[in-house]
């Protein structure tokens, strides 16, 4: 019985998405998604090219097969301009579908930056940093397959009760997007930074409702900060957090990461990190609650970057999906070649 209601409870958030409160997705490894983070990152690295997967499984306890899911891929590139400014361009593709009813989001958006040096020199600098990314996207759900409260007695699920449902106009739809972005970075060496950066999604609050009315979506405000600095000899600590805020939602992650160098010398990309994050939300009605502990690794090679995260679930619906969260796998692969120009930016 606890079982059906814990899915009566997940039938109920995702009839939640449909309405006005509709939130975003979100992946833990922010920095291994930074294009879904802020289009000001667009360009920010100290490589020419990147190429970034990231993939997102969650409430697979609860749901099984049909967990939530989430996918996105991106690439971006820097274009020097001038003595010490860049162009960044890139574009993203997410997915995400949710449930039984298949309800799912794509989006296509094309992101550029202008990166401009502040002050500093060749081995120590500050850059501001403006961008902004316009989008499409689609969003879907199969009717077929929604089961409403209505629907679920003390047997069981019964397709042939009154499912009071809503009247559908479309069950599939597009609609254009546009987000805009700041960033601001430090280089005090290569392995001492800080960052704060600050965007906003959905500016034009596009209309996202199956029902015919007008329904927008929530603008998404977004903070995010960190630093990196060594505590040891070939150790760094890099502690940061990002909060968000969207209609009556507010989430905040936060923690730290460390950051081991394995290479012949401290400035080769070759590293394994460990680190452990809190994510706390607020209730609609008032007061705060927990969400999730993360627990986060990361290997970096040359080129190459895996992440492997896993969010333990310290909710209210721990009680359907005891310590069961979300796991996430990232991939970043940078393409470098001879770069003249000295430090650019930190190493996220």
């Amino acid at each position: 019985m606890n079982r059906l209601v814990s899915k009566i409870s997940v039938v109920l958030l995702l009839l939640s998405s449909l309405a006005l409160n509709a939130q975003d997705i979100h992946f833990t490894q922010f920095y291994m998604s930074p294009l879904n983070l802020n289009p000001a990152l667009t360009g920010v690295m100290n490589c020419k090219t990147r190429m970034v997967a990231n993939y997102r499984n969650q409430w697979a306890a609860v749901l099984t097969a049909n967990a939530y899911n989430t996918y996105s891929v991106s690439y971006d590139q820097k274009i020097p301009v001038g003595r010490e400014d860049y162009f960044g361009i890139g574009g993203s593709l997410w997915g995400d579908v949710a449930g039984e009813s298949r309800f799912g989001t794509t989006q296509g958006r094309v992101s550029l930056s202008y990166s401009k040096k502040m002050a500093g020199y060749r081995k120590k600098a500050s850059y501001l940093v403006i961008g902004a990314d316009a989008g499409l996207s689609s969003r879907s759900i199969s009717n077929t397959d929604l089961r409403w409260p209505s629907q679920i007695t003390d047997k069981g699920f019964d397709p042939t009760a009154s499912n009071n449902e809503p009247n559908f106009t479309d069950f599939d739809f597009l609609y254009a997007d546009i987000s805009a972005g700041l960033l601001w970075f430090s280089i005090i060496d290569n392995n001492t930074n800080w960052y704060f950066g600050a965007a906003i999604h959905h500016l034009n609050r596009p209309n996202v409702t199956f029902l015919g009315d007008d329904v927008n979506l929530y603008s998404r405000y977004t903070l995010h900060a960190g630093l990196q600095f060594e505590i040891a000899r070939k150790i760094s600590m890099l502690p940061f957090g990002v909060y968000m805020a969207q209609g009556p939602h507010r989430s905040l992650n936060a923690g730290t990461n460390f950051r081991f160098a394995m290479g012949p010398s401290r400035t080769t990309n070759q590293s394994f990190e460990v680190g452990a994050w809190y994510r706390v939300g607020n209730k609609v009605e008032g007061g705060l609650h927990s969400d999730a502990v993360i627990l986060s690794s990361r290997f970096n090679y040359e080129q190459f970057g895996i992440g492997f995260s896993y969010d333990i679930n310290v909710s209210g619906l721990r009680q359907a999906s005891p310590a069961n969260g979300a796991f996430e796998f990232s991939l970043i692969y940078n393409i470098c070649g001879p770069e003249s120009r000295g430090v650019y930016c930190p190493r996220f």
